[in-house]
């Protein structure tokens, strides 16, 4: 997936066409070290200690999964665009990392289990997110996470979704849902920004 310049994914774009240009965001190819280093830093406060299982859905070119391998984790990677894929598969080439074409809503793991859910901004864009957290939350081992990067872009047309309605969709899912504020950070996005961008970690 792919985003405009509020950082929002737009629903209803070729994605395998938008591919190319991906990593010209600075919080999706990571490019900038200062950049890099700020998501590594987030990363390293979200996902578990040790080695773990990431599931990242709707991946992109695996700008985070890399990230996650970098640490230690094992990554399966799904993303709805072959492109976006192919570039996840050359990124991560040599790592244990797996990248599958799927859709995030419903990944193409079968039986497999994780323990962590990685998502960054896709959930606002599904139909019914209620129904997909439900779905993901059955994809955790006992003591996994959700890891949820979401936000409400822009301030003329806003788009997204809020942390409070995040939270009150995770209420009945999870015991523990802690939010974490991403807005005041302009490392993690490569300018300053105004709008609400957060990052809410729900244990079930």
């Amino acid at each position: 997936m792919t985003s405009d310049s509020t950082g929002a994914q737009r629903p209803g774009v070729d994605w395998d066409a938008e591919s190319a240009g991906f990593d010209d965001e600075p919080d999706h190819g990571l490019r900038d070290p200062a950049v890099r280093e700020a998501w590594a830093a987030r990363l390293r406060g979200w996902l578990p200690r040790g080695p773990a299982d990431v599931l990242d859905l709707g991946c992109g070119t695996g700008s985070l999964s890399l990230l996650a391998s970098e640490a230690r984790h094992r990554v399966t990677g799904v993303d709805l665009s072959p492109r976006m894929v192919e570039r996840a598969r050359a990124k991560l080439a040599g790592r244990d990392a797996a990248f599958l074409v799927g859709d995030a809503a419903a990944p193409p793991v079968g039986e497999q289990r994780f323990d962590v859910v990685l998502v960054r901004h896709v959930l606002w864009t599904l139909s019914d997110p209620g129904r997909v957290l439900r779905h993901w939350r059955g994809l955790l081992r006992p003591g996994g996470r959700l890891v949820l990067i979401e936000g409400v872009w822009g301030t003329v047309s806003p788009v997204g979704m809020s942390a409070d309605t995040l939270a009150a969709l995770l209420a009945p899912l999870a015991a523990d849902v802690r939010v974490e504020r991403l807005s005041d950070d302009p490392l993690l996005w490569g300018r300053e920004v105004e709008d609400e961008r957060y990052a809410l970690i729900a244990v079930p």
